[in-house]
């Protein structure tokens, strides 16, 4: 097992309402414990690879249930999770 940070861009196509796909994607990021930082354009969490892993397929099943989606994740086991200063 280990710590990793992921970014996730979610990206709902053809929708006139973005929040709903969004909201579900963070609730369930929520819903697997994770610590996240959400910015306007993506959001940054961090734990262990296999909880981190499950959260991001939840989180793409639950904006994917509202409609089709596009999401970009970028992994990481070198950087450091943000405003910790340290390396995961």
């Amino acid at each position: 097992m280990y710590g990793i940070t992921a970014q996730v861009s979610l990206y709902p196509l053809g929708e006139d309402d973005l929040s709903p796909a969004i909201d579900a994607a963070i609730g369930e990021l929520d819903r697997h414990g994770l610590e996240r930082q959400t910015g306007t354009m993506s959001t940054v969490v961090c734990g262990d690879d296999a909880k981190v892993f499950s959260a991001l397929l939840d989180a793409f099943r639950g904006a994917a249930a509202r409609g089709h989606a596009v999401m970009v994740v970028t992994v990481s086991n070198a950087c450091p999770w943000p405003g910790k200063g340290g390396s995961r």
